[in-house]
């Protein structure tokens, strides 16, 4: 399985954040891949980026976005087969975005900083009631830097569930 991360308006494809959880990813036997949208600020674009490349994913994937790829990660998901979408401060219902209801077919699991002044976590805890998906809530700004070790935790036990479901479901 692959881990695809899309990265924050502001950020990068190779960030601290992302690095530190590619070895996360490639500690429990996922290849990742990190797309560069620096070319871009317009999520719609981003979006349609992703959807375009997974659609000729060969492996199964799951989607890591943060912030904008946040919102990115899960509006795409709407239109290929993720085998699971985790989200970091997710961008969600935020002004300016074209999507401001989601649907997604594949399990969501968030992770929101309580002290985030750039992304409001009552929008993540809006999202996971409408969803009725895992939502952690820890101590941490947007970046979610000073918490990066529960961050990888977190992301090790998504990895470990999602591949004892998408081995469930071959079965």
């Amino acid at each position: 399985m692959k881990v695809y991360f899309s990265h924050g308006k502001e950020s990068g494809p190779w960030g601290r954040k992302f690095t530190s959880l590619a070895r996360v990813a490639k500690k429990h036997g996922f290849s990742v891949d990190s797309i560069d949208y620096t070319d871009t600020r317009d999520p719609e674009l981003r979006v349609e980026r992703l959807v375009e490349l997974l659609k000729r994913a060969d492996d199964d994937f799951v989607l890591l976005g943060s912030s904008m790829g946040g919102y990115v990660s899960l509006v795409a998901s709407e239109r290929v087969n993720a085998k699971g979408v985790f989200l970091l401060a997710p961008a969600l219902f935020m002004p300016g975005y074209k999507a401001q209801s989601y649907r997604h077919k594949s399990p969501v699991e968030i992770v929101h900083g309580w002290s985030d002044d750039v992304v409001p976590p009552e929008n993540s805890i809006k999202f996971a009631q409408q969803n009725d998906c895992s939502l952690h809530l820890i101590s941490g700004d947007h970046r979610l830097n000073s918490s990066l070790a529960e961050v990888e935790a977190l992301f090790a036990q998504f990895l470990v569930a999602t591949t004892a479901r998408v081995k469930a479901q071959a079965d």
